[in-house]
């Protein structure tokens, strides 16, 4: 562990350092899987990311407190699998009308696309996260004793 990081910093920096990555992903999967350029892939992968840093804060605050709740502390494999599950399948709501808004198309279309990212966005979810886990430490209060 590098140094461990709580409460508000510790999510600003998860959202921060998570998005970051994301939009480079998104604008440059957008630019070689679609025929849309630059500015419209860029724009949309920005867009999408704004949406998601909401979510992300307001699904990672709820999360953590539902950690709170459960009787085994840590966060084994099928807690991270919900957590990917769970964050990305809100974030699915949000982005579809968005993405058929900003690139023109129907939502069948925005979905199709969505899909396609929220397959690798699932793996990076996982593994972003056990990533941070391990450099900057669990949330207080659901670390193992």
């Amino acid at each position: 562990m590098l140094f461990s990081l709580q409460g508000t910093r510790r999510r600003v920096i998860y959202v921060a350092l998570y998005e970051l990555i994301a939009i480079v992903v998104v604008t440059l999967a957008m630019l070689l899987f679609t025929d849309h350029g630059l500015s419209n892939s860029g724009g949309m992968a920005v867009g999408s990311s704004a949406i998601a840093v909401g979510w992300n804060l307001v699904f990672n605050y709820f999360f953590e407190r539902w950690e709170l709740r459960q009787p085994v502390r840590g966060r084994s494999t099928a807690r991270r699998v919900a957590h990917a599950i769970g964050f990305e399948g809100g974030l699915l709501l949000w982005l579809v009308p968005f993405i058929a808004w900003w690139l023109g198309v129907s939502l069948w279309q925005a979905l199709v696309l969505d899909i396609g990212l929220l397959v690798f966005f699932l793996v990076y979810t996982f593994v972003f996260t056990w990533v941070f886990d391990r450099a900057f430490g669990l949330p207080a209060g659901i670390a193992p004793p």
